[in-house]
């Protein structure tokens, strides 16, 4: 594994934290239910955890179950079982983060099609707006990152089954 691809790797969880960072301190804002803090903490640590699993496609974990999950521990992770949900995953944060997000801005909507709130966090100017599209930008590249882990995992694992089957 060259230093290329664990650096693409490590950048997933970076590139969804400035969202996270930005989101916690809101949760805790004035008029915000139990429910919508548990709600926005919840999205941002499993926000994190979805951006780490990338890092399995790098890591020796992605390959080769860890020796303490039950049953499976020491076997060889089948290649599909990494990367129909990568793939996945890759299609549905382009979509969402890169596709809708900037269509939503140039038309000044929600990503539904409503009308921006007056108090959306973009819409606020100065500082405000700046530090959400700084921490929010950043969205942008997830999904892009995760698809070419994808196909790198896919010709590492494809390649390696190759050379094994011709030995």
């Amino acid at each position: 594994m060259t230093r290329g691809w664990w650096l693409t790797a490590c950048a997933v969880p970076l590139v969804v934290l400035p969202s996270s960072v930005w989101r916690i301190p809101a949760a805790f804002g004035h008029g915000i239910t139990f429910g919508e803090r548990m709600y926005v903490v919840l999205l941002s640590v499993a926000s994190e955890l979805l951006a780490f699993a990338a890092i399995g496609l790098v890591a020796r974990w992605g390959e080769v179950f860890p020796r303490w999950v039950p049953y499976l521990g020491g076997r060889r992770v089948p290649t599909t079982a990494a990367l129909v949900p990568a793939a996945l995953g890759a299609a549905a944060v382009t979509f969402v983060f890169t596709a809708l997000t900037v269509v939503s801005e140039i038309r000044g909507t929600t990503i539904r099609g409503d009308e921006l709130p007056s108090d959306f966090p973009g819409l606020a100017g100065g500082w405000e707006g700046a530090w959400f599209h700084l921490c929010y930008t950043p969205l942008l590249l997830w999904g892009p990152l995760l698809a070419v882990l994808t196909v790198g995992y896919h010709r590492r694992r494809s390649g390696a089954a190759r050379r094994a089957a011709g030995a």
